[in-house]
């Protein structure tokens, strides 16, 4: 499935201009961009899909630790990319309001945090937590839904639950202040919302907490 070039969402960190047509994710289509562009357009790390498919055939492409089989697999914000063979690792960010491609370490491409989108009891009473981003986990910590988690992908483990309080430091994924970067001040209820105080480079920014995310 391919889409028009000219119109490709905002964050896709490409130029409107150029080839005709574009890949787009096989699914998640509103909020990431396909492996495929990300390894030819973006890094230009290979030129053509052809290239890419012979990569993933001999399983040497990871995302968040899982070898990855598609091409157009979609690679959404705080994704990881590891391609061991040639010791090459990179996370998905923002930075003005476009997605970013940004080589990291081997060992921060083990790790990524998630948000906490559902929780559901198991047989046995084990609880499995609906992570963003399609992940499921097994848990039998105390975590609400909008928690955070810092998960180990490499061992499907959370090292670390974030719950979204003063003092955190978040990025706004989605609304008008998209891209911002800033520390929690207070959380406060606006009508049915709740909305959070931020500081952003000493300017208080307002933002409904559902459009944010917590960085490392």
């Amino acid at each position: 499935m391919h889409i028009k070039r000219k119109t490709i969402p905002e964050f896709w960190p490409l130029a409107k201009t150029g080839t005709k047509y574009m890949a787009v994710p096989c699914h998640n289509q509103d909020s990431s961009i396909p492996l495929v562009i990300a390894m030819r357009d973006v890094l230009k790390i290979i030129k053509t899909k052809k290239e890419l498919n012979k990569i993933i055939q001999e399983k040497k492409i990871l995302v968040n630790g899982k070898i990855i089989r598609e091409s157009n697999f979609p690679l959404s914000l705080f994704d990881s990319i590891s391609i061991p063979s040639v010791k090459k690792y990179y996370k998905a960010d923002l930075s003005n309001k476009r997605m970013v491609l940004n080589e990291i370490p081997e060992k921060e491409a083990l790790i990524r945090v998630y948000k906490i989108i559902g929780k559901k009891i198991l047989p046995g009473k084990k609880v499995q937590l609906n992570l963003s981003n399609g992940r499921n986990i097994l848990s039998n910590e105390k975590i609400k839904a909008g928690d955070f988690v810092l998960v180990n992908n490499q061992e499907n483990k959370i090292i670390k639950i974030i719950p979204l309080t003063e003092g955190i430091e978040v990025i706004c994924v989605k609304g008008k202040h998209i891209g911002k970067k800033g520390k929690i001040k207070q959380i406060v209820k606006e009508g049915e919302n709740f909305v959070a105080k931020l500081s952003v480079k000493g300017e208080e920014v307002k933002a409904n907490v559902n459009n944010l995310f917590v960085t490392q």
